[in-house]
This record gives C-alpha cells, structure tokens and sequence, in this order.
C-alpha cells in the first residue's frame, strides 16, 4: 500500500489521508508481540487505517492497544471506528479525556461551532467507545508493547489539556502528538499549534522542556513524520512559540480586532516558513489544520486570560 513507510524498529508510519490529502495526519504502528496503533486520525479515515493494519498483518483480533497523544478529532476521531474494528485492543488517552471518548457529544458540539459546515469533510463523527474499554492515563503510564518493550506517556499539556507524549524504550522514538507544533517535511518548516481553548504559553514551554529531557532518539510528528536533529527541532519549537506569541501579544495590546490580528500576523511570519515564500502547493497543509486563524485565535484567548 502506497501509504504506509517503514521507519525501523518495526514501527510503520500510516498515511491516513485526511480528508482525502496526503501527507496531513500521520498514525503509527508499532508490531510488536502485542501491536499498538498511535493517533487514529479522523473517523473518515478510519477504514484507510485499518486496512494498512490488515495489509502489515494486523487482523480484527491482533491489535493490542490504540493511544491518542490527544482527543482532537485529527488525532482521535477515529478511535470509535478503530474500537469496533479492532474488538480486542484497549483505548489509551489522557484521564482528561477519557470521558469524551466514552461520549463524545460535548466535543462535537464544540467542534461543529468551530468547523460548521466543513466539519464532516475534514473529521467526520467520532463514535463512543465503550467506558469499559478505555484505559485513562494519569501524568505518567506504561503500555506494554509484549517483550519487555514498554510505550511510555508522559503529560504535556500547553496545546491541549488531555495531551500526552509517548516515549518507545526499545527505539527512543517520541510521538509528540501537537506539543512539539506542526512539521512540514517537504520543506523542513515548522510552525505552533496554539489552538483554543487550551493554549497556555508557559506550559507549552515545559511541555518541550521535558521533551528534551527524555532524551528521544528520533521524533514522529503526528503532522508530520520521523525528524532525527532532536534538540534542534525542540529549540526551533520553543523558538516558533515565543515568535507567534510575542506579535499576537503586539496586536492585541493595541486591541486589534482577530481578524485583523490574524492578518498581521500572518504576514509578519511568513518569511519564517519556506512553504509559504515560495507559494509551494504544501503551503495549503499548513493552513488546513494549522491555519494563522486558529494559532492567533489561541494565543488570543490565553492573553485575555492573563492580560485582559
């Protein structure tokens, strides 16, 4: 299958092709003795998923474990779906999220004022999982991979409440979920993911800090892929942040409306990503799911917050 790439240490890559795009929304498998699926990706995509799984082996009555860094509908719309497809495998999430994974009808609703119309072409409808089912995390857990392998979560809110990052001790590999931003392997850019309601500047700061304090290996962006210049990659991150946060905070000190906030910004960073310089066709995946709207609309919802 064309959307599936091997990384090594028996861990696949998944092109979920959400919402009909390629190169969006990345999910994992690790195929071990007992396999574990990381992210989901949306309820549309749910069916491109579990047959990449079938198709490395992965039958209905295979699959261990599936875990969400978090409960956004890219990451875990699909978890529903991957429940009924996969009867077996415990559901992993944040005990923060948990509850909306059970019933998911409050985070719809949410989503659906965000999204309006475009909300089932871009997510579709995540299903509940039966509450028995559910494994909720507290600040740390384990997930055992079979073997002694173990997938090991840590919290790292700052992009969401319910975020974790999951750090394999066979390979060192970190699924940073959102915490870490939004990467664009094709041209190397990366920019935050600082959507409402959660985002909290200083917190999102720790949350990479302690990203680099474990010592990853390698790390396996949800958008998306592998990046081996760890380091790097965490200060570019924290770098990114401080950036978008320092001219949202410009513009709504002079009390700027969002919209015009939106487009201040927007044109103030552009020259930081290369997709958007060169008007390369990848510049429209930055934009669908991490569009300047919902980054200023964050960081603006955090500074009225502390800073009205």
């Amino acid at each position: 299958m064309d959307n599936i790439t091997a990384l090594g240490g028996d861990v696949y890559e998944i092109d979920t092709k959400m919402a009909g795009y390629p190169g969006i929304t990345a999910g994992y498998l690790i195929l071990g003795d007992r396999p574990c699926l990381v992210e989901t990706g949306t309820s549309t995509s749910a069916p491109i998923v579990r047959d990449a799984l079938h198709a490395l082996g992965v039958g209905p009555g295979d699959l261990a474990t599936v875990v969400v860094t978090h409960i956004h509908l890219d990451h875990a719309g699909g978890a529903g779906d991957m429940a009924k497809y996969f009867p077996n495998a415990q559901i992993v999430v944040h005990e923060k999220g948990a509850r909306h994974l059970a019933d998911p009808s409050r985070l719809m609703a949410s989503a659906r004022m965000v999204w309006g119309d475009r909300l089932d072409a871009l997510f579709g409808e995540l299903s509940p999982t039966e509450a028995e089912r559910i494994v909720a995390l507290g600040d740390t857990g384990s997930i055992d991979l079979g073997n002694g392998r173990t997938l090991n979560s840590h919290y790292s809110p700052g992009h969401a409440k319910h975020h974790v990052g999951l750090i394999d001790s066979a390979t060192g590999d970190l699924y940073v979920g959102d915490a870490a931003g939004v990467y664009l392997p094709q041209t190397g850019d990366l920019r935050p993911a600082t959507p409402p309601p959660d985002f909290d500047l200083e917190t999102a700061l720790e949350s990479i800090a302690l990203f680099g304090a474990l010592g990853p290996q390698r790390l396996l962006f949800s958008h998306y892929g592998p990046v081996t210049a760890v380091q790097e990659t965490l200060e570019r991150s924290a770098e990114e942040l401080r950036v978008w946060v320092d001219l949202t905070r410009q513009v709504h000190a002079e009390g700027m409306d969002l919209d015009h906030a939106v487009a201040m910004v927007r044109d103030r960073t552009r020259e930081r990503y290369k997709a958007l310089r060169a008007d390369d066709p990848t510049a429209e995946q930055f934009e669908l799911l991490n569009g300047a709207p919902s980054n200023v609309a964050g960081i603006y919802h955090w500074l009225d917050r502390v800073s009205p």
